[in-house]
């Protein structure tokens, strides 16, 4: 493709160069370059891509897209300034990969809890009803069948263009992703067309990228703002920012609610750890899931897979046969008759919903050990808040180590302390050592007990100082029960 072609749908602040120059590759990365490349100097949180064009062009690029040109430009080179070279890597990527995201149905979910689980279960019915199906989510990427592991909840505009026309090519019909506030703001979903985009929920988190609550709440806006008169736009209307998600959005909007009045509702009959009796729109169904959060996520999946087309009893059917999403209120029963729950919950809100479901379901005679840590070089505002919820809500509380990242995980644990007065201080231990921490809650427990172990979920590693060393909560619970004598 040239590079003329390319930038068709562009708008481009100025060009300097011969326009008509052959592209064989996209990159952002000036270690990824082979002839013929576009490269785009893109400014990140920690590097800044216009100290790199140099260096791209070395190595084989023919033309740059950036936000300000370099001092000295090359002739043999084409340089477009663009407001923003985020947004128009995701434009040219599209346009580059022959626009995979309008040959299949593409569904974006985001909120700040319940895309993985709402977007990888939709996966699951898709793909069971006989569809060849693509998921991008936090866990894993599948393209039909074929699963492989990711790194970011959103992957860069390449890697998702790339993987939407695998998918077309595999013959995928439907395609479900994760949609965070990050890619949002950071273009890697512009040029993508969506068939419907779901909203779970807003609560505290990414402040320390967003800054504030407002800027976060812009940024989720910011994707149904993008949807078109043949989306759908499906909200929840029992979080109070709903309103506000879709009040510029053309899309064919829809509200799905368990307290306020909405266009699909759903009604908690019975519940328990090993499942919930569920009355969706007036049709009673059991799901093997736990709490009310999932049951929110699971009407957003009804009503998704309602707006796409399926017929209500299929799709009541394929709930009542789905299981959890690997770490999302996982549940464990040891032979010492302990339960232990391993959880994802890493913000507030999250956290909350998880301890809510347990203490509507225990016994007032058991007892809730819960074991929790908060990651490093992250938003710092939300340690508080999450220790006082977690006293609060438990008989006894451990404070350990998440994934540190480049911090001290004693300073993390001392941010979280804060938040608690001095009668929860007296119920909380401080164990930095997660694998410690998980032991020692282990060992306090007594038959009928339950262990909560939040934050990391279907997470196998801790990342420290940079390296990432196994670790899996659930693996960690099931090797010290061995050893018990």
């Amino acid at each position: 493709m040239t590079l003329k072609n390319l930038l068709n749908n562009i708008n481009i602040l100025e060009i300097r160069g011969n326009d008509e120059t052959e592209i064989t590759g996209l990159s952002f990365d000036s270690r990824k370059i082979s002839g013929n490349t576009l490269f785009f100097a893109i400014r990140g949180e920690k590097a800044d891509g216009h100290n790199f064009i140099d260096s791209a062009i070395e190595n084989g690029a023919t033309a740059v897209v950036c936000e300000q040109f370099p001092e000295s430009l090359k002739e043999t080179v084409c340089y477009v300034r663009v407001k923003c070279a985020g947004h128009a890597l995701g434009e040219i990527a599209s346009l580059y990969y022959g626009e995979p995201s309008k040959k299949l149905k593409l569904t974006g979910v985001t909120g700040t809890n319940g895309k993985t689980t709402t977007a990888t279960l939709l996966y699951r019915m898709f793909s069971s009803l006989g569809f060849k199906t693509g998921l991008l989510s936090t866990i894993n990427v599948c393209v039909d069948k074929n699963s492989r592991d990711t790194t970011h909840t959103t992957p860069d505009a390449i890697t998702i263009n790339s993987l939407l026309k695998e998918m077309v090519e595999t013959g995928c019909d439907y395609c479900f992703m994760e949609v965070s506030s990050h890619s949002i703001v950071q273009g890697r979903i512009a040029g993508l067309h969506f068939a419907g985009g779901i909203f779970s929920n807003i609560t505290h988190d990414h402040l320390d990228y967003h800054k504030t609550f407002d800027e976060y709440i812009k940024a989720k806006k910011s994707f149904f703002d993008s949807l078109d008169t043949a989306s759908f736009a499906l909200i929840n209307a029992d979080d109070r920012n709903s309103g506000v998600m879709v009040q510029n959005s053309k899309a064919n909007i829809k509200t799905y609610a368990l307290s306020s009045p909405a266009d699909f509702s759903c009604r908690i009959l019975e519940h328990s750890f090993e499942g919930m009796e569920l009355n969706i729109d007036n049709t009673d169904v059991w799901v093997k899931f736990a709490g009310r959060f999932n049951a929110s996520n699971l009407l957003a999946v009804y009503a998704a897979a309602i707006m796409l087309g399926r017929e209500k009893n299929e799709v009541l059917t394929e709930l009542s046969k789905m299981t959890p999403v690997s770490g999302r209120f996982e549940n464990i029963r040891l032979p010492s008759g302990v339960t232990v729950i391993v959880d994802y919950a890493h913000t507030p809100d999250a956290l909350k919903n998880v301890l809510d479901t347990v203490n509507d379901v225990r016994d007032a005679s058991i007892n809730l050990i819960t074991v929790v840590g908060c990651g490093g070089n992250r938003d710092k505002t939300k340690r508080p808040k999450m220790a006082r919820i977690g006293a609060e809500n438990s008989d006894k509380l451990i404070l350990t180590s998440d994934n540190p990242r480049f911090e001290q995980p004693e300073a993390i644990i001392e941010d979280m302390k804060a938040g608690l007065d001095a009668v929860q201080t007296v119920r909380t231990l401080c164990i930095t050592n997660r694998r410690e921490a998980i032991k020692t809650a282990l060992m306090m427990a007594v038959r009928g007990d339950i262990v909560l172990i939040a934050g990391k979920g279907h997470e196998n590693y801790q990342e420290i100082e940079g390296v990432k060393y196994h670790f899996d909560d659930r693996e960690t619970v099931l090797e010290i029960e061995s050893q018990k004598v």
